[in-house]
């Protein structure tokens, strides 16, 4: 069974429906299952699993010997299971790395993105709708387990996990929101959509792993670790993950170039992480040196014509 194709969009400037629901088809899962699978996952990535309980999720990242990340992820736990939940091409390009480790471990890691299917569902609606369907639903925790699958509480957003022939018939006769929308809302949040286009190009900190608790300094060692470290007790970090807004006219992605105005002229400044187009609307996330203006003006090189301005984050990078 698969799901209706999503027809509805939703510009950024406009009022949150009372219901969006959004097959979230650009993201995949890792599943991490074996006896060793917790201890293997927390020896190799950002966050502190030993401390991830059933009722929670976290954000992490995976990195290379060197502190580069190879992925940015939301970590929660199905049953028994370890998820790690990041884009599809993510998957793809980082799964052989988690394996080139685990073969030392009683952990066997899979791509599980076919079997299971994440929606995106936000709006006023958004509980009491949940509710109807999985009355043992609740908004206690950050993570409510269900008898097959979990919702994560993001702030109000939620993200159901279920597996794929459940979510087909569980929409199927919704009106469905082009996932799109979804990342727009992910940019206004200021979270890493971290591509395989982009793997080993920052450490967690330049994607502000660290303002999303994404990253434990008490934990000991993972891969990729003393730089980590050091970023944040001897300073060095000249990066951080900013959000921009405004219009073009070219399609935008993680490879397009973005340029900073200057009195002289403009110049190549930063890198795109995450863009998405809607009715004319440009949003992005971009890696800029942190000591980047709040006025600062931005075009897109293939587009001399666009422009684009920075947005507040909500949170704060303060340690």
């Amino acid at each position: 069974m698969s799901l209706t194709a999503p027809q509805l969009s939703w510009a950024p400037d406009t009022q949150l429906p009372e219901l969006l629901i959004s097959p979230l088809s650009h993201l995949g899962l890792i599943q991490v299952t074996g006896e060793q699978n917790r201890s293997f996952i927390h020896g190799q990535i950002t966050a502190d699993v030993n401390a991830l309980t059933a009722n929670d999720w976290c954000w992490g990242a995976h990195c290379d010997p060197k502190g580069k990340m190879l992925s940015a992820f939301r970590l929660f736990a199905v049953a028994d299971s370890l998820m790690l939940l990041m884009p599809k091409d993510t998957v793809v390009s980082d799964l052989p790395e988690f394996r080139k480790y685990a073969v030392f471990s009683k952990a066997e890691l899979d791509d599980v993105s076919d079997a299971w299917t994440v929606l995106g569902v936000t709006g006023n609606g958004a509980e009491s709708w949940i509710k109807g369907h999985f009355p043992a639903f609740s908004t206690d925790h950050p993570l409510c387990p269900l008898q097959q699958g979990v919702v994560l509480n993001d702030n109000g957003r939620f993200l159901l996990v279920l597996p794929t022939a459940i979510a087909a018939e569980l929409v199927q006769a919704q009106a469905l929101y082009h996932h799109s929308a979804w990342q727009a809302l992910e940019i206004l949040a200021g979270y890493p959509g971290l591509s395989a286009v982009h793997r080993a190009q920052f450490v967690p900190q330049m994607c502000n792993l660290q303002a999303l608790n994404g990253i434990s300094f008490n934990k000991g060692c993972y891969m990729g670790q003393e730089t980590v470290a050091r970023m944040k007790y001897r300073g060095g970090n000249k990066r951080a993950l900013y959000i921009l807004k405004g219009q073009a006219t070219v399609a935008v992605t993680p490879e397009s170039t973005l340029e900073l105005a200057l009195e002289e002229g403009f110049r190549p400044q930063g890198t795109i992480l995450e863009a998405v187009q809607i009715d004319g609307q440009l949003l992005l996330t971009a890696v800029l040196p942190n000591d980047t203006a709040d006025d600062a003006v931005f075009r897109i090189a293939e587009d001399p014509q666009s422009q684009l301005t920075l947005v507040a984050r909500p949170y704060s990078l303060e340690e």
